[in-house]
């Protein structure tokens, strides 16, 4: 396939700047006869995970596609299910540019972006135009200027209005980016976000006649009694799904790298084994209880099936996409 040198042709620019370029190209190609220069034909291979029937276990993580602007295309480039956002109640500008920056050398991405997106309300127009027919996971946050404390009430906001458009939705509560954010993953401000969270879906259930999962994506830079809580939580909270990982803030693997020192979370290859390892043991501790979806570093067939191997029953892919393109889709799908 022609990726190679498209990505060479795309290295040579801004990583930003790069992203906003193929997406801008993504748009125009989407829906007329130039699609079939990204349209694969993959194999059929469903996989049952939260309830729901995913055309086949692979899938775009969050953070590509936060505003729901690319949809058509990525389902055509062979996607079991596609996570868009993370999608914030207000609009958004993020942090400071520069904000992302390739470390080639370790097949790496460093970024800071800060949730940046244009609000749940054009996440949701868009989502209502995509012609999508696999299963769409929306991904949710919080605004940087929302307190920590009231969190929640973002969370709760966001459910409320892509509710009716989600096959899932996806809590983040990881993402290193936003200030505090983080803090939600423990004690007893993890309890009370899941015990809002399982109200409104209840509620929402009702009044649109239909059940949404909800998943909760973790970082990886936790400590095993901390993964070992948080598994508890989710489960005794009736969570119906974890996604294991977001970035890291670990820089042991990059060290001495250009860029290494940047700000921001990690992705990619470096993040790969850790990822991994999280999954692992999440595995052991919900024993069944939930399913995990897996995403971190995944950048060939082996290694995602090394998630697989290790509890996962879907996985993602973000930065390997970056590195290897659309054929990476194909390679995984077919011998997954």
């Amino acid at each position: 396939m022609f990726y190679p040198l498209v990505r060479k042709a795309l290295f040579k620019l801004d990583a930003e700047r790069a992203h906003e370029l193929t997406f801008q190209q993504l748009r125009f190609i989407s829906g007329t006869p130039l699609e079939m220069m990204i349209r694969q034909q993959v194999a059929s291979r469903p996989v049952k995970c939260m309830g729901l029937t995913f055309k086949n276990g692979l899938g775009l993580a969050a953070g590509l596609d936060k505003n729901g602007e690319c949809i058509n295309a990525f389902a055509a480039m062979g996607f079991g299910f596609i996570e868009v956002g993370t999608v914030t109640p207000r609009p958004q500008a993020g942090n400071d540019k520069p904000r992302m920056f390739r470390l080639p050398e370790a097949e790496g991405i460093i970024n800071r972006m800060g949730f940046n997106n244009l609000g749940v309300d054009h996440l949701v127009e868009n989502v209502k135009k995509a012609r999508f027919d696999g299963i769409l996971g929306i991904n949710v946050g919080k605004n940087k200027d929302t307190a920590v404390e009231n969190g929640k009430d973002d969370y709760l906001i966001c459910m409320e209005k892509v509710y009716a458009h989600a096959g899932y939705i996806a809590i983040n509560i990881s993402s290193p980016n936003t200030p505090g954010l983080r803090t939600l993953q423990y004690g007893e401000a993890l309890d009370e976000l899941l015990a809002a969270i399982k109200a409104k879906q209840g509620e929402l259930e009702k009044r649109h006649l239909k059940y949404v999962p909800v998943a909760v994506k973790i970082a990886p830079d936790l400590s095993e009694e901390e993964l070992v809580q948080i598994a508890d939580s989710l489960v005794r909270h009736g969570i119906d799904g974890v996604i294991a990982t977001n970035t890291t803030l670990d820089r042991s693997l990059v060290s001495g790298l250009k860029f290494s020192e940047e700000a921001g979370g990690l992705s990619g290859r470096p993040v790969q084994s850790r990822s991994t390892e999280v999954i692992r043991r999440l595995a052991v501790e919900l024993n069944g209880r939930l399913p995990i979806i897996g995403v971190g570093g995944i950048d060939s067939l082996t290694s995602a099936r090394e998630k697989i191997a290790a509890g996962a029953t879907l996985v993602q892919i973000y930065s390997g996409f970056i590195y290897k393109g659309p054929p990476l889709i194909k390679e995984i799908v077919n011998h997954l």
